[in-house]
């Protein structure tokens, strides 16, 4: 049995909405807290995580990824290390987003790269957009590092002026 948990986090992008799941059966694999994180996502995001009745407010479950977002933002770490609820998106979805993590810190890589990297390219571009669109951990799974294949900022559930800034943190294109 899983609970879910939320918290708010100040950021320069906006105020973070966090939505983990508590392990019932203790910590295990979900790091010292117990909590695996499900959603990362900003207001006025297209198909951001709203809070929902049920949910409990545990700002104290999140600490830790609140450190390494505080980190991140202030320029000295270059990657999160934290436990992800599993069970979200397709299989094709999955694909995507695991190529998104191999992006390197301060890198970036066309959609059209993506798709290679995933089997699906030359149609499969678009479905690979619509995946990286749907990617329910913003910042953390970087899709942000995804630009047009002539090096212009296309598509960010977040707005083209957040991703802009989450690649000037990290010193690449924007």
């Amino acid at each position: 049995m899983t609970t879910t948990v939320y918290a708010r986090v100040e950021s320069p992008l906006s105020e973070l909405l966090l939505v983990g799941e508590v392990v019932a059966d203790g910590p295990d694999a979900a790091g010292a807290a117990g909590v695996r994180l499900r959603s990362l996502s900003m207001p006025g995001q297209k198909g951001g995580a709203v809070v929902q009745d049920g949910w409990r407010h545990a700002p104290e479950a999140f600490a830790e990824i609140a450190r390494q977002l505080e980190a991140y933002f202030a320029g000295r770490s270059t990657r999160f290390d934290v436990p992800l609820a599993e069970g979200a998106g397709t299989e094709f979805q999955r694909r995507v987003w695991a190529a998104l993590e191999s992006i390197p810190y301060g890198s970036t890589a066309s959609y059209g790269e993506i798709a290679a990297r995933v089997g699906a390219s030359g149609a499969g571009v678009r479905a690979v957009g619509t995946a990286i669109g749907r990617n329910p951990l913003l910042v953390v799974r970087p899709c942000h590092r995804v630009i047009g294949a002539d090096g212009a900022l296309r598509g960010y559930a977040g707005g083209l002026e957040r991703k802009k800034l989450l690649l000037g943190i990290e010193g690449g294109a924007g």
